[in-house]
This record gives C-alpha cells, sequence and structure tokens, in this order.
C-alpha cells in the first residue's frame, strides 16, 4: 500500500468498499485505532489493527464502529459488517475478499449512489386498548360482552378479547403501512418491513432511497403520507445509515 503499512495481527472489520486506491481514515477505530484499507482487486476491506482478542458489545466499541461507517458514509455507500468480526491478519483479510468478491461486487453496483433511511410510526393515544375500543365496534362489542360489569371475566374471556384486539391491531398496521408504502415506492428503490417493537408501534419501515432524493422526494413524500394521518400518529424519519437492511453479507472465510 501507498499510504499505511499493513503489518501482521488481528484486523478488526468494518465494512467492504470498492477500491478506489489507498486512503486512510485517521484514527477513529475501535480502541482509537487507525482505519485503512486492504485491497484484493476491485474490493477493499475497511479495518483497523485489534490485538485484543474477542471483542465485547461495549457501549464505545459499538460507538466506533458506528463512527467508522458513518465517516464512510461521506463519500460513498459501504457495505456494511456486522459488529465484531476480527480476522487474523491481512492474509486472511485477502482471502475474504477473494472468496466473496463476485457477491460483494454485486452488493456494491446494487446500492451504490443509495442511503438507508427509517421511518417509524406510533400511535400517540394514552391507552391504546382504550383506543381500539373507541375506533373499533368489534372490540368495543366483545369488550361489553366478556369483560362487562355486569359479570366476572374468566381468565378465557380475558384471552379471547386479547386475540381480538391483537388481530385487529395487526390489520390496522397492515393496512396503514399499505397507504404508507403506496405513497413512498414512487421516492425509494426498495422497502423492507421490520418488526414492531412495541404495542404501540405501527410500523418500521427501512426504505433504500437515492442520496440526492433524501432532502427531496423522499421527504416530500414522507410529509404527503404523514397529512394521511390524525394526530394519533406521530411519524418519525431518520438517516441516512449504511443500507444494513437492503445487504446480505455472508463472509466466507
Amino acid at each position: 500500500m501507498g499510504g499505511k503499512e499493513v503489518t501482521n495481527g488481528s484486523k478488526y472489520l468494518y465494512a467492504i468498499i470498492p477500491a478506489t486506491g489507498d486512503r486512510e481514515f485517521g484514527n477513529i477505530g475501535v480502541d482509537g485505532g487507525a482505519v485503512y484499507l486492504i485491497t484484493d482487486n476491485q474490493v477493499a476491506a475497511v479495518v483497523s489493527d485489534y490485538g485484543n482478542g474477542k471483542i465485547r458489545p461495549e457501549r464505545r466499541h459499538i460507538a466506533a464502529h458506528q463512527a467508522v461507517l458513518k465517516r464512510l458514509m461521506e463519500e460513498e455507500t459501504p457495505l456494511p459488517i456486522t459488529f465484531g468480526v476480527i480476522a487474523e491478519g491481512p492474509k486472511a483479510i485477502k482471502r475474504i475478499l477473494s472468496l466473496n468478491r463476485k457477491s460483494f461486487t454485486e452488493q456494491l453496483h446494487r446500492v451504490s449512489g443509495k442511503v438507508e433511511m427509517g421511518l417509524r410510526v406510533a400511535w400517540d393515544v394514552p391507552n391504546i386498548f382504550e383506543y381500539f375500543v373507541t375506533t373499533h365496534a368489534e372490540i368495543r362489542a366483545a369488550r361489553d360482552q366478556f369483560l362487562g360489569k355486569s359479570r366476572v371475566p374468566t381468565q378465557e374471556d380475558k384471552i379471547e378479547v386479547g386475540r381480538l384486539f391483537d388481530r385487529i391491531l395487526q390489520e390496522d398496521r397492515d393496512e396503514h403501512m399499505d397507504r404508507v408504502e403506496s405513497i413512498l415506492s414512487s421516492a425509494c428503490f426498495e422497502i423492507k418491513r421490520n418488526s414492531t417493537r412495541t404495542e404501540r408501534d405501527v410500523m418500521n419501515l427501512a426504505c433504500l432511497v437515492g442520496r440526492e432524493a433524501v432532502s427531496g422526494d423522499f421527504e416530500a413524500a414522507v410529509f404527503e403520507a404523514a397529512h394521511g394521518f390524525d394526530n394519533n400518529f406521530t411519524f418519525d424519519f431518520n438517516g441516512p445509515w449504511a443500507p444494513h437492511n437492503f445487504v446480505d453479507v455472508e463472509l466466507r472465510f
């Protein structure tokens, strides 16, 4: 390399990028390590030296990993590697690049010029069950029948109402996601539905968006979609991120 001399010893792996000559990114890696490239033909691994054995998922390590990806995103879209991958040395890195070159090249081409944006929509109501009782006659009738004051509800009654609530909750989520995706699709190359984390979450979408479209077509589409919902919903979009949800970096060693 014309830049940093590649030494033996373990290498912590952050991402794969197109090989565009030797570059260094400063001491922004795990434990303050210098981040640089190891190249093999058309692809390059973004690495730093790491001699401390297995890496623990501590906040500072995860933050350093994310900081490197953020730095890379300033110039191009990398293939992000899952936190914690350590190779034995530069030969092992070159072997990874050689064995996975076809997959890396294809995926780099697929995400070139694109970024990942996240969109979360949630119900902003004091009590999600009471909100659904108010807005869905079917749940209201079941609540009155099984959980009304005229009788003491059994465990089976509560389970029955819970099943009904869960079904309608998911049906509403699917309907809302269909509406939002139909509007966002014109501004996105791909949209992926991720699992919701809490009962109040309506949707958690990952969107593959052209870099130039983020502050234009994509933001406009999000605002257009939000206008179709009342004040019982909140919209929150975030990014740009490396395209974690749109690449499948299964490393062959």
